[in-house]
């Protein structure tokens, strides 16, 4: 029989598990990066690598969204975990191209399994003993956890780096077992703090998990013919496809740039700081971006923040000293964080309560569709001009998306104006 959480304990269970899911991507970010160039991949590969992430999630996401309704939240979390583990040994152990293809196809796994499960668990169990109570005050806490638990990370990370203390391993491996040993810690606090709120029968659970997979060539075909109908809602849809280009420029492209300025190892001790500082900055261009919504309007904010965004990241590639970029980096993550409340907001805006998720949906995929394009090709540009070539175009490139903005802007001035809206399919 199940052991129901009150809705305290479950807050607690919740807000641990966010911060021990988060920890360890605090220790590697960046650092898988300079860990291939370490283990004598080209840049061009360590940017092709990645991709087998984003061709993963782009498959598994939909197929894998009805697995915790129909197996229980706390069996999607546990594969999750063991997944997130195999996915951290993986990298550690890998020496060629392929290798670190296959970890980043597990590291896809794991997200796309691990995309939601502990907040619905979390609210199912609330609701049990308080149906239809808010939770909000709990994801707001989430999300000041996610970003103190990948900035903790991430300045240990760099400890570690400078730390070194076995002299004969690599420094930038370091981190990367840290980071495994937290996600065991997360894997078995999981297993033991977990109480799923509902039971089904295993025959329950398998249909439900074959009604998923079947339902979704259908959801896919549904959000192509919402994208059809609405040119607004696919201009932002799009959107995404230019973002992601910027993002690998401020993302994966700088720990390459900083290993070309100060060699793998003191660009993995700098790194862990910056990526903090990064967190905190993107936390205060969140906060921006709601005063930046009020005066200027949401269409705006948003063309103003992919504009910028997308010049920070071409500046970036034309900085020649490590301060410069670092500077420059921070700058474009803090702009990064503006855009991300008005886009959201533009999507709420022409989503319905029958198709949200369909929509919120689709712009994931769209940014994982286009991450796993524009990695490679970023990379061969970067592999036959230069690094800072390939960071200077990607970053010009992705200030395009702010065009598709425009039908958003025009309707958005016609409401000003008193027009009325068309219909939304």
């Amino acid at each position: 029989m199940s052991t129901h959480l009150s809705p305290s304990a479950a807050r607690r269970v919740f807000l641990v598990l966010t911060a021990t899911r988060w920890l360890p991507v605090g220790f590697v970010i960046g650092v898988f990066t300079l860990f291939a160039l370490e283990r004598g991949l080209t840049v061009q590969e360590t940017m092709t690598y990645g991709a087998a992430q984003g061709v993963m999630v782009l498959l598994l996401e939909l197929p894998t969204s009805g697995f915790a309704d129909a197996f229980g939240r706390k069996a999607v979390l546990v594969a999750a975990g063991v997944v997130n583990v195999i996915a951290g040994v993986l990298y550690l152990t890998a020496t060629t191209f392929w290798q670190f293809a296959l970890a980043a196809g597990f590291l896809g796994i794991y997200r796309a399994l691990d995309s939601g499960p502990l907040e619905a668990w979390f609210v199912d169990t609330v609701h049990l003993t308080e149906p239809g109570a808010d939770v909000d005050q709990a994801l707001a806490a989430q999300g000041t956890i996610v970003g103190v638990a990948i900035a903790g990370g991430s300045l240990a990370s760099g400890g570690l780096i400078l730390w070194h203390p076995f002299a004969d391993y690599s420094a930038i491996a370091f981190p990367i077992v840290v980071s495994i040993a937290f996600a065991v810690v997360h894997l078995v606090l999981t297993l033991t703090m977990v109480h799923e709120p509902h039971e089904s029968s295993e025959t329950t659970r398998a249909r439900q998990a074959l009604d998923s997979a079947r339902d979704t060539p259908k959801v896919i075909g549904d959000g192509l013919t919402l994208l059809r109908h609405n040119r607004i809602l696919a201009g932002l849809i799009g959107v995404e496809l230019f973002w992601v280009i910027g993002m690998m420029v401020f993302e994966t492209m700088l720990p390459i740039r900083l290993s070309e300025m100060l060699g793998t190892t003191d660009a993995g001790v700098l790194l862990g700081p910056v990526a903090a500082g990064g967190w905190a900055v993107f936390a205060f261009g969140s906060a921006v971006a709601g005063r930046m919504m009020r005066r200027w309007g949401v269409v705006r904010a948003a063309i103003a923040a992919r504009v910028l965004n997308g010049l920070g990241a071409a500046v970036m590639g034309l900085m020649l000293g490590p301060a410069g970029l670092v500077g420059a980096y921070l700058v474009t993550y803090m702009l990064h964080g503006v855009g991300g409340a008005p886009h959201l907001t533009l999507l709420h805006r022409e989503a319905s309560a029958r198709n949200r998720a369909t929509v919120l949906s689709m712009n994931s995929m769209v940014m994982q569709a286009g991450g796993a394009v524009a990695a490679p090709t970023i990379g061969w540009l970067a592999a036959t001009t230069s690094v800072q070539t390939a960071m200077v175009a990607a970053g010009l490139v992705s200030v395009l998306g702010a065009f598709l903005y425009l039908p958003a802007l025009r309707q958005e001035r016609a409401l000003k104006g008193g027009a009325h809206p068309a219909p939304v399919t």
